[in-house]
């Protein structure tokens, strides 16, 4: 087994994604200074070469390695200006100077710190400096593969901009596909804390210029925003990694998956209003109790029907998995396709939890296409408490998250980011509230009433 992982080692890794792309790493070592194991790596996007291209990335990295190595094995150079054949680790830091060494800690391609320099980083690419300028400012007239092999280095070697490069009074919000009011209103939160310190506000919908074809990381980086705001989206390393070498703080809101520690993020408590809503339905007497939930693989949605499935238990009603619908998306549509399958069942339920309001209100047509009337046959309950809630026939019974305070805690947290404070808190969850409306009722025959 240790020969066996000794090879590997030797020779990289290339392993197939689930998306098809393969990922070619190679060991490069240990760092000197946190003692943790480094690789190089790079993923080669799927189609009929990517083998080849694999093979290649492959040869390279090791060759790149190989140099490396060399060069730790060399005597430094005892005159001179610096040490230019000496590896560029970003985590490694110069120790005694050499004769003509810079003060910037002895290497002339690192800045203070210990930091690499884009000459630096256009080296180990092999590349011009002005190639790796674009990359950085998301400019065109960069070859895909190139951009990515510089974007990886970016990563790999921890680059960090200066923080002298100027940067535009906005704060940039990335949406993954805006969901109306729910956009607005948190748009709304970050405006309010933001314009206080001399900041707009942008707007990415991430979905709508994937549709287009369009580069929506290369557009923000050409925006040089101080900082970004993601919504209802993950962020993923190499965004991350990324965004991070061009010094530009993210904050996430909403994430769909499980809050990364380098990430500050904000949601609302998800599970304790849902839970709520259930204990609602349950103190009104029903027991036929229907989830259409949002998509699964949305955190929201899963804290959601966690927190139904902990209160049905509680009160001696678990969830009927016939009664369980999940959503493709929090849309209208949902609610009303998955409301009228439910309602055509030989027992159909007497009261439907939904993930959002707007998923409630497609409930509400469902219901009305087959004289359903709502709350005497059917009550409803919704999550968000959009302002429609409060308008429709009967008014909804609803969770409200409070969208605009997420926003405005989402600023807060960006903006203390973008002047170098340390955030002593990683996730902020904001509490949530039950309001009761007329679209909730005892089931139909209950006597509540003895």
């Amino acid at each position: 087994m240790a020969t066996d992982s000794a090879e590997r080692r030797a020779r990289g890794e290339i392993e197939k994604l689930p998306s098809g792309s393969l990922r070619v790493r190679v060991y490069a070592g240990v760092d000197p200074a946190s003692k943790k194991r480094q690789y190089l790596a790079q993923t080669v996007p799927a189609g009929a070469d990517a083998a080849q291209e694999a093979e290649r990335v492959r040869a390279r990295l090791l060759r790149e390695v190989a140099e490396r190595r060399r060069a730790r094995r060399r005597p430094a150079q005892k005159s001179g200006a610096g040490t230019p054949d000496r590896p560029l680790t970003a985590t490694s830091t110069a120790t005694t100077p050499a004769a003509g060494a810079t003060a910037n800690g002895g290497d002339p391609e690192r800045r203070r710190g210990g930091l690499l320099t884009v000459a630096a980083i256009a080296k180990l690419a092999g590349v011009s400096p002005p190639t790796v300028s674009k990359v950085l400012n998301g400019r065109p007239g960069v070859a895909p593969n190139t951009r990515r092999r510089v974007e990886e280095l970016l990563r790999g070697q921890n680059y960090r901009r200066p923080e002298k490069v100027t940067r535009a009074a906005c704060v940039e919000v990335v949406f993954y596909g805006a969901l109306g009011q729910v956009a607005v209103e948190l748009l709304r939160g970050v405006k309010q804390v933001v314009v206080e310190h001399g900041f707009a506000v942008g707007f990415t919908d991430v979905l709508r210029e994937s549709a287009a074809g369009r580069d929506w990381e290369r557009d923000l980086l050409s925006r040089r925003p101080a900082g970004v705001i993601t919504v209802q989206m993950g962020v993923a390393p190499e965004q991350r990694g990324l965004l991070a070498a061009c010094a530009i703080p993210v904050v996430v809101v909403d994430p769909t998956g499980e809050p990364l520690q380098p990430v500050p993020s904000v949601a609302a408590a998800n599970r304790r209003g849902a839970f709520a809503a259930a204990r609602h339905l349950l103190d009104l007497g029903h027991r036929r109790i229907a989830v259409i939930s949002g998509p699964l693989d949305r955190l929201c949605a899963r804290e959601r029907l966690a927190g139904i499935r902990a209160a049905l238990d509680a009160g001696g009603a678990p969830l009927d998995e016939k009664l369980l619908r999940s959503g493709i998306w929090f849309s209208f549509e949902d609610g009303r396709t998955h409301g009228a399958e439910l309602l055509r069942l030989t027992e159909p339920p007497t009261a439907v939890l939904c993930g959002n309001d707007l998923q409630a209100l497609g409930v509400y047509e469902a219901a009305r296409q087959v004289g359903v009337r709502i709350p005497d046959e059917l009550s409803v309950v919704g999550f968000d408490d959009i302002s429609y809630a409060g308008w429709c026939g009967p008014p909804l019974t609803t969770v409200r998250q409070p969208v605009s305070e997420m926003g405005a805690t989402a600023a807060r947290l960006l903006l203390a980011l973008t002047t170098g404070e340390t955030i002593s808190q990683s996730h902020v969850e904001l509490a949530t509230t039950l309001v009761v409306r007329g679209s909730t009722a005892a089931p139909r025959g209950l006597d509540r009433h003895p």
